[in-house]
């Protein structure tokens, strides 16, 4: 069996998106003839805890943890968050002198990002373990970026086939701008990110624009391997649902907070006042303080249901009750490009998706081949309560007619052994 060392910042029992796509990839590998050997941190700073997901991480897995040295404790101490939940340089909402100071100083001094301090250490002892203990590729996956020059450090010192995972953007993600950075600091980001790319010898990401970006920035060979849903977390049988409910998993950022959606709501209701007894909008995961705000613009505040972050398993079943998910797009100069990961998710739960963003974009392509819903664009206000007004004359009726096709292709097994023959076909 041929071996492939995994190096991944976000391992159980770490939760968020971040998580899943190579946990669910190391899973299957074995089936396709690949054994993963796990190098992550130990005690990583995670923005989210989810135990739920270690049932997915094989038996008797080799996994190699070392220690990382992050500056989020003196940041916790200075601004006095002590929520693991919310520790990011980049925190959402109000944005007071310090927490601008504290962007200013990630995007100029922790380049690429607060991980770097764990590039080296990981490099020398990668190095004297890959002697002992040879694989056949070696794959980096970002964020956090750093961890692609772990693997451009083994590159260049011992010659190992490099897969350079991007599941985001690096200069092109929707928070660079974010970062206060002189022009010296955007200058080396830039450089990095071409060094990674240009001496990778294949880059992977998650859909065809951000693949045709890398490309340009300097890549020398992409390959799209999106993300998916895990068929094992989809066996029950979907539940007929008795509230109009409208259901939003993940993080809802400033950007993704659209005007129009929460406009759309109260047009609707307006247009429908029986429907006030029944509506029911559920955000789970994160909300930002902005979109609290823009909800209660609209006055639409009494129908909406906020959830903290739940384990996935939680997810899933908070799914089942779902009659419409709420899919939108962050409102970004790369939003075309950004396929966010609970799509495919939702077209395993079976109920139609309600999209807004790019209707030319990459998320809008895979809703248009799946047959799984409808994309609106960013300010369609009469187009997003009109599809309200026509689901829930559907919802009264007791009838939601969803015909998926071809989402197989999504599962995580079948993504798996795609990435397999890439994987074949550098080996040799």
């Amino acid at each position: 069996m041929k071996k492939v060392l995994i190096i991944t910042y976000y391992w159980p029992p770490s939760g968020g998106s971040g998580v899943q796509r190579w946990l669910k990839f190391a899973k299957y590998l074995r089936g396709f003839s690949w054994e993963s050997i796990i190098y992550t941190p130990h005690q990583g700073e995670f923005p989210v805890i989810d135990k739920s997901l270690e049932k997915d991480v094989p038996q008797n897995l080799e996994i190699i943890k070392t220690p990382i040295r992050e500056p989020y404790n003196l940041y916790k101490k200075i601004t006095g968050n002590k929520d693991a939940q919310t520790v990011s340089f980049l925190k959402e909402g109000k944005s007071g002198i310090i927490q601008k100071m504290f962007q200013w100083v990630r995007g100029n001094f922790f380049i690429p990002d607060p991980r770097i301090f764990w590039v080296k250490p990981s490099i020398k002892f990668l190095a004297g373990y890959l002697k002992e203990n040879p694989v056949n590729i070696v794959v980096t996956t970002g964020p956090p970026h750093s961890l692609h020059l772990i693997g451009l450090g083994l590159k260049r010192k011992l010659n190992v086939t490099w897969v350079a995972d991007f599941r985001d953007p690096w200069t092109n993600i929707d928070y660079y701008k974010d970062l206060y950075l002189t022009k010296w600091a955007d200058k080396r980001h830039r450089e990095l990110e071409k060094d990674v790319l240009s001496t990778a010898d294949t880059v992977v990401t998650v859909g065809e624009t951000l693949a045709n970006e890398l490309q340009n920035l300097g890549a020398k060979r992409t390959v799209v391997i999106t993300n998916g849903y895990d068929s094992d977390d989809y066996k029950s049988v979907s539940s007929v649902s008795n509230v109009f409910s409208f259901v939003h998993v993940g993080l809802l950022s400033k950007t993704r907070s659209h005007p129009a959606l929460w406009r759309a709501f109260a047009n609707f209701l307006q247009k429908i006042p029986e429907a006030k007894s029944e509506l029911k909008i559920k955000l789970v995961g994160k909300t930002d303080y902005s979109a609290i705000q823009e909800i209660k613009r609209a006055g639409i505040e009494a129908f909406v249901e906020k959830i903290n972050y739940v384990d996935h398993e939680e997810v899933v079943r908070i799914q089942q009750d779902a009659w419409i998910f709420l899919l939108p797009i962050n409102r970004t100069p790369n939003s075309k490009g950004i396929i966010s990961g609970k799509i495919f998710e939702y077209m395993a739960a079976g109920k139609p998706i309600l999209a807004i963003g790019d209707t030319d974009g990459d998320v809008a392509q895979i809703i248009s081949d799946s047959n799984s819903g409808v994309i609106f664009d960013f300010d369609d206000v009469s187009g997003i309560s009109g599809y309200m007004e026509k689901m829930y004359l559907e919802f009264k009726r007791n009838f939601r007619q969803v015909s998926t096709s071809n989402i197989e292709k999504y599962s995580r097994r079948e993504l798996t052994q795609k990435l397999a023959r890439e994987l074949n076909h550098l080996s040799g």
